[in-house]
């Protein structure tokens, strides 16, 4: 029997979600099938019971569901509780599990394809919305020096950092950081709508700069770092590789590999 598994979003048509696994289930010789589906607004608990009431699988979440996931599941991982957010459900005994495969994808790209090691690393992270909460479990795990957090809203920063409360991670507004980072990321949503983040160019010199986000998106950032000497300036694509992976892998117990399939998608991305 097939195995069925869903992605839901909305929007969710854009998702490269099914594509990934069609990859990943070739390879490990996997009978599944995976959808992309858009679900209303105030429909995810109701298309999650049906789903899963139905035979399914799995699930991944995707925007603006992550929040009402964690509400629905009935444990959690750890990062998806420091995150307080949920890209992937498993079933489990008498209900069902939600993890944040996110920030372990970040932190892997980093590692294993572009050969960074957050080891003692001074970073910095701008943006404090749901998309960098999700990744700073995993990134704190990564025993780096420092983690700055920078938000054109301030106080959102800082509780951000209140809330984690380690003495690795601070806040700081963007208007007066002045440093150079080892690594930079850019968790905001400007690159949505071609915009920049309003930051010094100096932070980026010698560094590497990394968008979350993947594809044209992520072009606006990583022009400008590497215009303002980033020795190194890339796209979210591998971390959409390797969350997928991370999630695969808790489904099916066997890891894929993630490299080929990003090679697969940077050489043919639809």
């Amino acid at each position: 029997m097939t195995d069925r598994y869903v992605v839901f979003g909305n929007p969710v048509g854009h998702s490269l979600s099914p594509r990934i696994h069609e990859l990943f289930a070739r390879q490990t010789g996997a009978d599944i099938e995976y959808q992309a589906q858009l679900v209303p607004l105030d429909g995810f608990v109701r298309n999650a019971v049906t789903f899963f009431a139905e035979g399914g699988c799995g699930v991944n979440v995707t925007l603006p569901f992550k929040e009402a996931a964690y509400d629905w599941v009935s444990q959690c991982d750890e990062y998806a509780g420091t995150a307080g957010a949920v890209n992937t459900i498993v079933p489990v005994e008498g209900g069902f599990r939600g993890c944040n495969t996110d920030g372990l994808g970040l932190v892997r790209d980093l590692r294993e394809n572009h050969g960074f090691s957050l080891r003692g690393s001074n970073v910095l992270i701008l943006g404090a919305g749901g998309a960098v909460r999700g990744v700073l479990g995993p990134l704190l795990g990564a025993s780096p020096g420092r983690i700055v957090i920078a938000n054109r809203t301030a106080a959102r920063a800082q509780a951000l950092v209140d809330r984690l409360e380690d003495p690795r991670l601070s806040a700081m507004e963007p208007g007066k950081l002045s440093a150079a980072f080892d690594l930079v990321i850019n968790g905001t949503s400007a690159g949505l709508v071609g915009a920049l983040p309003q930051i010094p160019p100096e932070i980026v010199a010698g560094g590497v700069a990394y968008d979350m986000v993947y594809g044209a998106n992520a072009k606006p950032f990583c022009d400008w770092a590497t215009q303002h000497g980033a020795r190194l300036a890339v796209d979210g694509l591998g971390m959409l590789v390797e969350q997928a992976a991370e999630a695969f892998s808790l489904w099916r117990g066997v890891r894929p590999d993630a490299c080929a399939v990003l090679k697969a998608l940077r050489e043919s991305p639809r």
